[in-house]
């Protein structure tokens, strides 16, 4: 696919915090914009802008958008009490995708939410998380491993979901290495998938109309299968799909 006809996908970035040796600086995984390239995408990056013009001028240009993982969401923001195994963001980057996601939703541009970006979507739709699963869900399986090395286990996808059209599985194996989790799922969203303790594994927009979708797992990482490269070539799909202007408007 030629560079001129391939979408542009945005993909929002982490922030690693300033110290005394180094300025603030943006962090991204090579997987992301290298599944979207893969996908027939253009993959582009948004920086943290926390300006609202520029975050519009942004979207008017891109097909779809990625939000990516990363660290943990703040829970003072959300009224809720913190916990010793919570690592917030740095607040100026979830300052920037608060206001990034609201105006994905208002103008409903094609999304896919990975990691932290499910999480983003679910609370922004009145959702909660468990802030972390081995203390609120003590008998749940093993999300992660204590050593940071690979960790997987299976997932069961839903019946009559986008979701199992996408894999074409009722049973998958992911990669994961979360702490948290969604508790209550976000209005407009339903759940996907579940791992065999009934963590939620991933979520999806009930309309048919607006391709967004969440997943837990990391598809762009190294630890990732083969069937995953589907997922993105669905969203690359889906974005150039919505992109296109309907037969026969002015």
């Amino acid at each position: 696919m030629s560079a001129t006809t391939r979408p542009l996908i945005g993909i929002n970035c982490d922030l690693v915090a300033a110290t005394k040796l180094a300025p603030l600086q943006i962090r991204l995984h090579a997987g992301y914009f290298d599944a979207i390239l893969a996908a027939g995408g253009l993959p582009i990056i948004l920086p943290p802008l926390n300006k609202e013009p520029e975050i519009d001028a942004l979207l008017d240009r891109v097909s779809g958008v990625v939000l990516t993982g990363g660290a943990d969401m703040d829970p003072r923001r959300q009224g809720l009490p913190s916990h010793a195994a919570v690592q917030p963001m740095v607040e100026r980057r979830e300052n920037h995708d608060t206001m990034l996601i609201r105006k994905l939703m208002q103008r409903q541009i094609p999304t896919l939410g990975i990691g932290l970006g499910m999480q983003q979507l679910n609370v922004a739709t009145g959702g909660s998380l468990y802030l972390h699963l081995p203390a609120d869900q003590p008998k749940a399986m093993p999300h992660f491993d204590p050593s940071g090395g690979p960790h997987r286990h299976l997932v069961n996808v839903e019946p009559n979901t986008q979701l199992l059209e996408i894999y074409g599985s009722p049973e998958l194996r992911v990669n994961s290495r979360h702490h948290q989790a969604i508790n209550q799922v976000g209005n407009g969203f339903r759940i996907a998938a579940k791992a065999p303790d009934g963590v939620v594994e991933a979520i999806e927009w009930t309309s048919e109309n607006w391709f967004c979708m969440g997943v837990q797992w990391h598809p762009e990482s190294d630890t990732a299968s083969a069937l995953d490269m589907q997922l993105f070539e669905c969203f690359v799909l889906a974005s150039v799909r919505a992109s296109q202007p309907l037969v026969g408007a002015a």
